[in-house]
């Protein structure tokens, strides 16, 4: 997600900082000014801080259905850390405003497009309870910073993002990676973990960079937006797609329910976003994942490459 924000602004004419942290910035082009840091340690936050007018903040760790024990915290402590030490960062550096991410995860459970208001009305899906609370949690710190100082807080609540540059690996990446890599491998039996049923909002990641710059500039109020597709599919469907863009149309898809998902439905109500930011996704979804596709069978042809031309 910071990699697509950060083109999109330099796009604009806009010296970008971004920082990195054990592994490169992956674009493929652009002339940034390129700070290390790591963001789990107050000293390398403010000094990513300074001098920056605007901050986006998009580093973070995810989890997936997978994970178990103790695993589950990999997803939670960090995000808590580096939130709050960036929060304090820009705080102290003089930044005019911040672009902070809540999540969907928050959401109470709803069979309907869920609206920004209904955070608070109910108890999060008892599978995202810890990560889910721990982003309602910062949603509430970055309350709290934007009315006892000077920067203001654009706050962002993304659906389902995927799109080029993802985490493809099967056990830890989402779900449109994960599909997309094993489809181009051309795994069969084609084994997908729940009904096919569940229904998603998945958001192309350069509509989601377009929101954020327009959350950032029209409405830095910390007042949650959801920014999304606003349209369910079901991962039957999605899978259907993948498989049809990868060449791997013959393959025999079975799925299989006694896995772990998420949770059955999650659909955002994007009205706000359309009414205060003017926002419109402009990528469907059968574009986004055959760019995606396309993007990562490219990527992974010159990799390949690569490694034969050193041996």
């Amino acid at each position: 997600m910071g990699s697509h924000i950060a083109q999109a602004l330099q796009e604009q004419g806009t010296l970008v900082r971004v920082t990195v942290h054990r592994r490169p910035m992956p674009v493929d082009s652009g002339d940034f000014d390129f700070c290390e840091a790591d963001l789990t340690t107050a000293q390398d936050c403010l000094r990513a801080a300074e001098g920056m007018d605007f901050i986006f903040h998009a580093a973070g760790c995810v989890g997936a259905a997978g994970l178990k024990g103790s695993q589950v915290m990999s997803a939670i402590t960090p995000n808590l850390i580096m939130t709050s030490l960036m929060l304090e960062a820009g705080w102290k550096a003089g930044a005019k405003r911040f672009l902070l991410f809540g999540s969907s995860t928050g959401y109470p459970v709803a069979s309907h497009p869920v609206k920004e208001e209904e955070m608070w009305s109910g108890p999060t899906f008892p599978g995202y309870f810890g990560y889910g609370w721990m982003r309602r949690y910062l949603e509430r710190l970055a309350e709290f910073v934007h009315g006892q100082s000077e920067m203001k807080i654009a706050l962002v609540r993304p659906t389902a993002v995927y799109g080029r540059r993802d985490n493809f690996d099967p056990a830890r990446g989402h779900v449109i990676p994960a599909l997309v890599r094993r489809a181009l491998e051309k795994e069969d039996p084609f084994v997908v973990w729940g009904s096919g049923g569940e229904v998603r909002d998945f958001l192309h990641v350069r509509d989601l960079a377009k929101g954020c710059l327009l959350a950032l500039q029209a409405y830095a109020e910390c007042d949650p937006v959801n920014i999304g597709y606003g349209r369910g599919v079901t991962i039957r469907e999605v899978v259907e797609i993948i498989l049809r863009e990868a060449d791997h149309k013959r393959a025999r898809i079975v799925f299989d329910a006694s896995k772990p998902t998420a949770i059955p439905v999650r659909v955002v109500d994007t009205g706000k976003a359309r009414r205060i930011l003017g926002f419109e996704p402009e990528v469907s979804l059968r574009e986004g994942l055959k760019d995606t596709i396309e993007w990562y069978r490219r990527t992974v042809g010159q990799v390949q490459e690569k490694r034969g031309n050193t041996r």
